[in-house]
């Protein structure tokens, strides 16, 4: 499949999840009362149907959940001029955010009712430089290791031509969560 082709098909992918989510809530924070008694597969999935909101810093940043099953995760973004350098490359800040939704969405898969996680540590290494003219990369996240009280996954940021243009490693604290 050419780049412009899988570009394509990652646009309309978004374009039909946006359609659905009819409901347009698309910004905001979980409200734990709507969660209780979800998996964290089940909160990830409300939120590609649109039945929960996706978070502010995906609305902040330009990027969105497409896939949730178990300890995986995928993330698209669209990087904008508002998010450069002074060099005009996507700055580093949107690398790490991209990456940590994906890994941090693989290991929410994972959870069970009641539990969330919190980032401990998150490398990024950059591979290669990344210009908003690519129009969406993805982010895919894969949960390696699911504990009761930490967790670990990698992921991969892949612009349409198949590129790599990041990878991740992170660390989360699984925590109970609040009513």
């Amino acid at each position: 499949m050419t780049q412009e082709n899988m570009l394509a098909n990652w646009i309309k992918e978004e374009e039909k999840l946006l359609s659905a989510m009819s409901n347009g809530r698309l910004v905001g924070h979980l409200n734990q009362e709507k969660v209780a008694g979800l998996t964290g597969l089940e909160v990830m999935q409300a939120v590609i149907r649109g039945d929960l909101p996706n978070g502010n810093m995906a609305t902040t940043m330009n990027y969105m959940i497409m896939e949730a099953s178990p300890g995986h995760a995928v993330v698209q973004g669209n990087p904008t001029e508002s998010v450069l350098n002074v060099q005009g490359f996507v700055h580093g800040g949107w690398f790490a955010t991209i990456m940590d939704a994906a890994v941090g969405n693989s290991i929410h898969t994972m959870l069970p009712p009641g539990k969330g996680y919190t980032t401990l540590d998150l490398s990024v290494k950059m591979t290669r430089a990344l210009l908003p003219t690519v129009g969406r990369v993805r982010a895919i996240g894969r949960a390696i290791q699911v504990g009761r009280t930490i967790a670990i996954a990698e992921g991969r940021l892949i612009g349409p031509d198949g590129k790599l243009h990041a990878t991740a490693t992170t660390t989360c604290m699984v925590v109970d969560i609040k009513k």
